[in-house]
């Protein structure tokens, strides 16, 4: 990727490595972790290493009478304004530079706008939340509009205490799957994978791994808006999958009946109170209508925050047969795999590249109980 702001700008941090060179370090770097668990080799996962991102933020960088893009500095001291972003896919790119021509003629627009946000799709849908320091009237409102007709996109507002929506608060991203199109509702302000191509890669690898399982009922936990559990479905006979978030939680239910899925439970609960509730340490309101002895869970699939599982949840799933484990940490994914590795195997391992020239990777472990 070429960027003339390498080195300057915060948002990438390596920028000396071709990225081949990029890929080796960091494959290096996660069988470094796992190689104590005998993982010897690792897939790796990886897509283009410009236009990759379906959401970007950007502050906006008021001087005189314009406005710029801007970011924060590589070595923290101040921001670095920019006129263009590789990094970010195409709907995206070609929208901000006609955003910002647009912004800075019109008063109504500009005044105490702080920060924009693009959530895009690979189908060419956008939505710009444009964010303020001020109340947002109708005057707004009205040149907002005139903005989505000239964008062909869909624009928000919001400032403190308001939202303004004007058509919708998503987007529908369309993705071609082991074979079959997935659609998703991505909320604004909602987590959604921001590398689509990457994405689609990861799911693929945990739906291979689904397919040497051959059946049974599947626990997901941390399933967001239903990413990895929606195509995962096909291959179990019932699912189970749980998340703190109730905006997640809508949306995963949403995207249920996007694709007609109707084997899933969606169910608000967080990983911890998911144990608790299997353990039958604790019952909860929100599972009076769900069986849980009527499940027989053949898989359990993880994908915890950077600080990985906590110890309950490890020693509920150490009991599955099956693990399928996603992490955007690899340090505490090795961690974690010190007690797993008790009960499981790692039969196999990958990293996944969805944020290229920064030392951020991404990995996963298929890991199968033992025969003691």
């Amino acid at each position: 990727m070429e960027c003339k702001h390498f080195g300057t700008c915060g948002s990438c941090s390596i920028y000396e490595l071709s990225y081949e060179e990029e890929l080796a370090e960091k494959k290096e770097r996660v069988l470094s972790l796992l190689s104590p668990f005998t993982v010897e080799d690792l897939e790796v996962l990886s897509a283009n290493e410009s236009h990759y991102r379906a959401r970007s933020e950007f502050k906006i960088w008021h001087e005189g009478e314009r406005c710029s893009y801007a970011m924060g500095r590589l070595d923290k001291k101040g921001a670095v304004t920019i006129e263009a972003c590789p990094k970010v896919i195409e709907p995206i790119a070609k929208r901000m530079e006609a955003l910002l021509e647009r912004v800075n003629s019109s008063e109504l627009l500009k005044s105490r706008l702080f920060t924009v946000e693009f959530l895009a799709t690979t189908t060419d849908e956008c939505l710009i939340t444009m964010i303020y320091h001020r109340k947002l009237d109708d005057a707004w409102e009205a040149e907002a509009r005139a903005l989505e007709q000239s964008l062909n996109a869909k624009v928000m507002g919001r400032s403190r205490k308001q939202k303004v929506i004007l058509s919708d608060e998503f987007v529908t991203e369309k993705l071609l799957i082991d074979g079959q199109y997935y659609f998703y509702r991505h909320y604004e302000s909602g987590f959604t994978q921001p590398n689509p191509a990457v994405n689609i890669q990861m799911i693929e690898w945990a739906i291979k791994q689904a397919k040497k399982v051959q059946g049974g009922d599947f626990l997901e936990s941390y399933c967001g808006l239903g990413n990895f559990t929606i195509p995962l479905s096909k291959y179990f006979n019932r699912v189970l999958a749980t998340e703190i978030s109730k905006r997640s939680i809508h949306a995963a239910n949403e995207n249920c009946e996007l694709n007609a899925v109707s084997n899933i439970e969606f169910i608000r609960l967080a990983s911890e109170e998911m144990t608790q509730a299997l353990n039958k340490e604790r019952e909860f309101e929100r599972l009076k209508d769900v069986d849980l002895d009527s499940y027989n869970f053949s898989t359990v699939l993880v994908d915890p925050p950077r600080a990985g599982l906590d110890g309950d949840t490890i020693n509920l799933i150490s009991n599955m047969e099956n693990i399928i484990y996603i992490s955007c940490n690899p340090e505490t994914l090795a961690r974690d795999l010190v007690e797993l590795s008790k009960t499981h195997s790692i039969e196999d391992a990958a990293i996944y590249d969805q944020f290229p020239h920064t030392h951020h990777v991404e990995s996963g472990v298929f890991l199968v109980k033992k025969n003691n």
